[in-house]
């Protein structure tokens, strides 16, 4: 009897419950088929999203196959924004400073825009001890940029060899941010220290001394073609322009008047002078002309420039273009910008 009952319970203990075997599977079918389910959709989501991430960031090229300035628009070390993509193989690039629209041969200084004083804009050197025979100069105080007495130098030698004349005399030059506020207190000109263009050393006066008399005076009567008339006609040979033409005083800040002379490049004062332009008319004039578009083309003699301008980079640089293979200068405008001069 107890063994009988021995083995029927060991018969039930080995019995296998097969509806609970079907539950536990039912549970993990369900658990794969979540799991897939949530796979697959994850998958879909990433996939959509590494497309539109990827539709974002590709550029369009132009339909010439021309690769988009924007796509090859970078930042230098210093973190100034230099578009490469048009500049040609026979340019390069000059970094400038944004102070360095301060310096230069075409800086436009009147009432509206003053003179910074710049380091190593100019070299003052007086013209007493480095002019030549065919002219004087009132005092030994008198000074100017070292590079425009050289000019004078040789205008007043060609001027002396056109006429037989030597009584031009230089009888205003340089002057400090001291002296020109002591005019203007003392009302010898309207103009306040800091925004004269004699603070550029590029600007002058010129006078007549006649051998015989004991004094000299301003403005040389330029109808008299033969003698003094041959400077106006001349100057922009040697890069010079009147400062203050006639009929331009609301451009210039300041009077008309016939013995105010300024060095500004030989190209420059040439298409002045043709064009009947004061200087804040050409600097202003100037900007409408671009290196790789329609730089302004200037003829003088067998010589050919191409001027351009470069509007300058007020987080500090500017890259700007110039010719790898060609002779140029690079000048501030003292408002926005450079002005690129090439010779052809």
């Amino acid at each position: 009897m107890n063994n009988g009952n021995s083995r029927r319970r060991k018969k039930r203990k080995c019995r296998v419950r097969y509806d609970r075997i079907i539950a536990v599977a039912l549970v993990f079918i369900v658990i794969i088929v979540i799991v897939a389910s949530c796979t697959k959709g994850c998958s879909k989501s990433n996939s959509s999203d590494s497309q539109s991430s990827a539709a974002s960031n590709a550029t369009t090229a132009p339909a010439n196959g021309s690769t988009s300035a924007t796509a090859s628009s970078e930042k230098d070390a210093t973190g100034t924004s230099s578009d490469t993509s048009a500049i040609p193989a026979e340019y390069t690039t000059v970094a400038e400073e944004y102070a360095m629209i301060n310096n230069g041969d075409l800086i436009e200084v009147n009432p509206k825009y003053a003179y910074k004083f710049q380091e190593n804009d100019v070299k003052i050197t007086d013209i007493f001890n480095s002019r030549n025979d065919y002219y004087t100069v009132s005092d030994m105080n008198v000074t100017l940029d070292s590079n425009v007495i050289s000019h004078l130098n040789d205008m007043m030698e060609a001027f002396f060899k056109a006429t037989n004349n030597n009584d031009i005399r230089v009888i205003g030059g340089f002057r400090s941010l001291e002296e020109q506020n002591d005019k203007f207190k003392n009302g010898k000109t309207t103009i306040q220290g800091g925004y004269s263009d004699y603070h550029t050393a590029r600007s002058f006066n010129l006078g007549i001394f006649p051998k015989d008399q004991d004094s000299y005076y301003y403005a040389p009567d330029y109808s008299d073609t033969v003698n003094y008339g041959w400077i106006d006609e001349n100057a922009a040979n040697y890069g010079f322009i009147l400062r203050y033409p006639d009929g331009k005083d609301s451009l210039t800040g300041d009077e008309a008047r016939t013995y105010t002379y300024r060095y500004v490049g030989i190209p420059h004062a040439t298409y002045i002078k043709q064009n009947n332009l004061c200087l804040e008319e050409y600097i202003d004039a100037v900007k409408t002309y671009t290196y790789n578009n329609n730089p302004l083309k200037v003829t003088v003699g067998n010589a050919q420039y191409e001027i351009y301008y470069v509007a300058a980079n007020v987080n500090n640089v500017t890259n700007v273009p110039v010719p790898s293979n060609k002779t140029y200068t690079i000048s501030g405008n003292n408002i926005d910008g450079f002005i690129v001069t090439v010779t052809m």
